[in-house]
């Protein structure tokens, strides 16, 4: 991994990672297969097509149908990986995922493409900020966020070989890679990439790297800030938010999502039962207007510049 400072780092779209990493375990297993809602080109999904052209099932724009048509072919010894984007997927077809995918039990992988603000400039119909809100209500359902390629393609190597149902968010806003080459995921862990004993952030997705140069500006200060990584928001790691409530200040939450019932409502209903402690929570509170992604984040206190201003002023009141 690169030494530079993370905001110098080159970015990455972690679709193509995505679609590089399907591409490779299909080739390995011929139970793998991609089902998509006319969204073969938003999923960057044109040559896994070239190279499987019986195995990548177009349902149309008919999200509904498209769960269910997954579901039918976990059933039959498959293992379909669902690509849409995840406004479409959740919204459209929450019911399915419940009941067709999370209570059946079925070795179905969801792949939220473009979630969060990455729509932005489409509006609100368009923005998926409530998805991991939804997916974390719904039993049995892996809910993973990943931060760059390479924990992207970690992620969905874990999905193929895990038995049941997980739902993998898969940006579309360039990032930084911030996890190590040879990063492995492991559901329910979260990643200390700073260590820290003033204060802890806790970021996932698109928004990890932020809270990382927001923990160098912070040092910069003389504040030290814990840095963890919480790429699993359900299951949660427990311990490590624990041990951030007993051993800092108290804790920033930062994600590209509703600030209601996402990781940040995890970290607090963790807080809350076991280890009482401060905790401000960052995402997005209302339905956000239309503007570039970029600048949805900086609006709602998400830029680096932002998240540090949250974690000085948790320190003041502490």
């Amino acid at each position: 991994m690169p030494s530079t400072s993370v905001a110098d780092r080159p970015r990455f779209d972690c679709r193509d990672a995505y679609v590089a990493t399907l591409s490779e375990l299909a080739h390995a297993d011929h139970r793998i297969v991609g089902v998509v809602n006319d969204s073969v080109g938003s999923s960057k999904l044109t040559s896994f097509r070239k190279s499987f052209p019986d195995r990548l099932i177009n349902v149309g724009i008919a999200e509904q149908d498209m769960v269910g048509v997954a579901a039918g072919l976990a059933n039959g010894g498959r293992i379909p990986f669902v690509s849409a984007a995840s406004c479409f997927l959740t919204a459209r077809a929450l019911e399915q995922i419940k009941a067709d995918v999370a209570y059946s039990n079925h070795n179905v992988k969801l792949c939220g493409m473009s979630p969060g603000v990455a729509y932005g400039e489409l509006g609100a119909t368009h923005h998926s900020i409530e998805d991991i809100a939804w997916l974390r209500a719904i039993d049995n359902l892996t809910v993973i966020v990943p931060a760059d390629p390479i924990e992207t393609s970690a992620a969905l190597r874990w999905a193929a070989e895990v038995e049941g149902p997980v739902f993998v968010r898969v940006s579309r806003m360039s990032v930084p890679q911030v996890n190590a080459d040879d990063y492995t995921f492991t559901p329910g862990r979260a990643v200390t990439l700073r260590d820290g004993d003033d204060v802890t952030l806790i970021a996932n997705g698109t928004v990890l790297w932020r809270a990382l140069v927001a923990a160098e500006q912070l040092e910069a200060e003389g504040v030290s800030a814990r840095v963890l990584s919480m790429p699993t928001v359900k299951p949660l790691d427990v311990d490590a938010v624990v041990a951030a409530a007993r051993e800092t200040a108290g804790i920033v939450t930062v994600e590209e999502s509703t600030i209601v019932g996402g990781l940040g409502g995890a970290v607090a209903e963790t807080v809350v039962q076991h280890h009482p402690a401060r905790v401000t929570i960052l995402g997005i509170p209302e339905f956000a207007p239309t503007g570039s992604a970029a600048f949805l984040l900086d609006r709602y206190g998400m830029s680096p510049e932002g998240i540090a201003a949250s974690a000085r002023d948790l320190l003041r009141h502490d």
